[in-house]
């Protein structure tokens, strides 16, 4: 059948056929991404708030927050509950579990071949969801070629064969047994295990907020930069270190508060680097009768109050005038003056206090704060972490139908989009998160000072979408009386319990599905106090149940994660971890309890995808290149 063609087609398929030197080639990646469409869909693995807790993050990437386990359990059943726990601790760590066994004594070659031969069903069944191409490339590198042959084996075709003659069977037993011989084996079961990972989860997002609280957000970045797929959605904690790395003042202090409030100092000192010597000498000599922590904390609580007073006088657009409050302190009476009411404030010295301008540096103070700016600039495994949070990060994602914030996206009290102008241009709704990714950019690719002192409006504004409550440091910091300490939230969280509101906030960002879905982190559920994960009939889902161990006391469980497989999406609640340690040596996994939200009416496809339809939208491309080239029009490999 003839077939025209404009000259602008003409001129993009000529430069498509450059890529195919024949008909064969061009038929054949037609039909590789056609095959690939009709596979169903990848896992994804939703994870938040993970607030530096090191070894419970390592256990959940470890067990895919409980996936693996399930898979063992359904695939291979003939396995008793004890041998699943022990497959599964040796998926889990392998390093481990291997060398507690040689402490023991030898390991028998019939286990190493055992365990091989689990593992390796596993991962086939595991693969089915994708190319062998795909898997291939998720094999580790040096073991591809043995995974790879060893994983597609057949047995012949005539049943009938004895042991002996059967060809396959025996070229596997080859090749297990000449590693179980040359002490190859172990290495190759590390390898079946970061494949069985990888498989079992095909995209990783983690919905903010990595860094404070607990001891290693160092360590996590460390894997999230080796995974094979991950985004990240900011949260305020993640742009609090963007903004102190980038060189915000205010930031710096910001992150300095909060290492010294929680008593984890060392992803500072070993993590990155960042010597608080200065600081904490300074700090002595203000404070002398202080512990040497606490005097530190005193003495950047007062910088960080000066330096905030400073940005918000500079940046009226923030409307945050109502928490300067050093100007307000009676250090005679020891009373502060907040919201219209007069507090007690704690009898805390301030020797760096200038009464007549109460938000200036002290001279030591400007000092040690230019020192603290050239180390957090400098410090190199910090740039390349913050770097990493830049390339795979944004302050949203809207990914295969659903919508990952950690924030909120900022509303009035009537429910619709709240406006916010700066300089001079006003963002409500998908503008205004847009807006912020930008100027968040800015601010470490330019350093220029508008951009750094956004980043501290995203880290504790009021309106931010990365914040969205009024922080109360300053009356948490002095004030004894609990009362001054409710922080007022944007009405968004009020809202979210609205499915109108929610569908209205999915339209906002392109997204009128049914089964559409808002993946939120930030707030931690209250399990304890009846409340839910699940709001607006399913339509929001908060994922943030307390991964940090300062929360678990209030939510009463570890924190949830989700799963959204081609089936359709379930919650994952975990109970508290122990240690790494005691997970490897005892094989105690992580208790968790999965429940399901929503079930797809069917099966979803790799053509249902985002990827999908870029996958579908170069097929038809390559077949009108088919069909021009059939008609004469173009010619291939040219």
């Amino acid at each position: 059948m003839k077939q025209s063609f404009t000259p602008e087609q003409l001129k993009y398929l000529r430069l498509l056929a450059e890529q195919y030197s024949s008909a064969e080639a061009l038929c054949t990646d037609i039909t590789r991404l056609s095959a690939l469409l009709s596979l169903p869909k990848g896992t994804e693995h939703f994870m938040s708030d993970i607030h530096g807790e090191y070894e419970a993050f390592c256990h959940i990437m470890n067990n895919c927050s409980g996936v693996i386990r399930e898979k063992v359990r359904m695939w291979l059943g003939f396995l008793s509950m004890q041998e699943a726990d022990e497959l599964c601790t040796l998926i889990y760590y392998p390093d481990a579990v291997l060398r507690q066994r040689r402490q023991a004594g030898e390991i028998p070659a019939a286990w190493y071949k055992e365990q091989t031969e689990h593992m390796l069903l596993l991962a086939r069944l595991l693969s089915s969801k994708y190319t062998r191409e795909k898997v291939r490339r998720m094999m580790p590198g040096e073991w591809a070629f043995l995974l790879d042959e060893l994983m597609h084996w057949q047995n012949d075709e005539n049943e009938a064969l004895t042991e002996q003659d059967d060809n396959r069977r025996r070229y596997h037993d080859a090749v297990i047994d000449t590693l179980i011989m040359i002490n190859g084996i172990e290495s190759l079961l590390t390898a079946l295990s970061q494949l069985i990972k990888r498989l079992a989860v095909d995209r990783l997002h983690v919905v903010g907020d990595i860094f404070d609280r607990g001891p290693r957000a160092d360590s996590i970045l460390d894997i999230l930069m080796r995974h094979h797929a991950v985004d990240i959605e900011w949260g305020n904690h993640d742009l609090l270190w963007m903004g102190a790395a980038s060189g915000s003042e205010c930031c710096i202090a910001g992150v300095l508060r909060n290492s010294l409030a929680y008593g984890n100092i060392e992803v500072l000192e070993h993590g990155y680097g960042i010597s608080l010597r200065e600081l904490v000498l300074f700090a002595e000599r203000l404070y002398p009768d202080l512990p040497s922590g606490q005097a530190a904390l005193n003495a950047v609580n007062v910088l960080l109050f000066k330096l905030e007073g400073q940005l918000i006088r500079r940046n009226p657009d923030f409307g945050m005038e109502d928490r300067l409050l050093l100007h307000r302190i009676d250090h005679k009476n020891h009373r502060v003056e907040m919201d219209g009411v007069s507090w007690p404030v704690k009898d805390i010295p301030f020797p760096t206090l200038d009464p007549a301008d109460p938000y200036a540096l002290s001279p030591e103070e400007a000092q040690l704060t230019a020192a603290l700016r050239h180390a957090f600039t400098h410090s190199i495994r910090l740039r390349e972490h913050i770097t990493f949070l830049y390339r795979r990060g944004w302050m949203y994602r809207a990914f295969n139908g659903n919508l990952i914030y950690h924030g909120c996206v900022p509303l009035n009290e009537d429910g619709s989009f709240l406006t916010k102008a700066f300089s001079g241009q006003a963002y409500s709704g998908k503008a205004l998160l847009d807006y912020a990714d930008r100027v968040a950019r800015r601010a470490f690719y330019t350093r220029d000072r508008e951009a750094l002192d956004f980043m501290w409006y995203l880290w504790c504004g009021t309106d931010s979408p990365v914040c969205g409550r009024r922080i109360k440091t300053f009356a948490r910091t002095y004030i004894p009386d609990e009362k001054a300490w409710e922080e007022p939230r944007n009405p968004y969280y009020t809202w979210y319990n609205s499915e109108e509101v929610c569908r209205r906030i999915l339209a906002e960002f392109g997204l009128v599905s049914r089964e559409s879905c808002i993946v939120n982190g930030h707030t931690p559920i209250r399990v304890t106090h009846g409340e839910s994960p699940l709001k607006a009939g399913g339509k929001l889902v908060v994922i943030d149940g307390g991964f940090c161990r300062a929360y678990q006391k209030t939510t009463g469980i570890a924190g949830y994660t989700l799963i959204a497989n081609s089936h359709g999406m379930r919650l994952m609640s975990h109970q508290p971890f122990t240690s790494l340690k005691d997970a490897q040596e005892t094989g105690r996994d992580i208790h968790s309890q999965s429940f399901e939200f929503s079930s797809y009416p069917k099966r979803k496809y790799v053509r249902d995808t985002d990827r999908g339809r870029q996958l579908a939208e170069r097929m038809s491309d390559l077949i009108q290149l088919l069909s021009a080239w059939q008609n004469g029009f173009v010619k291939l490999g040219e």
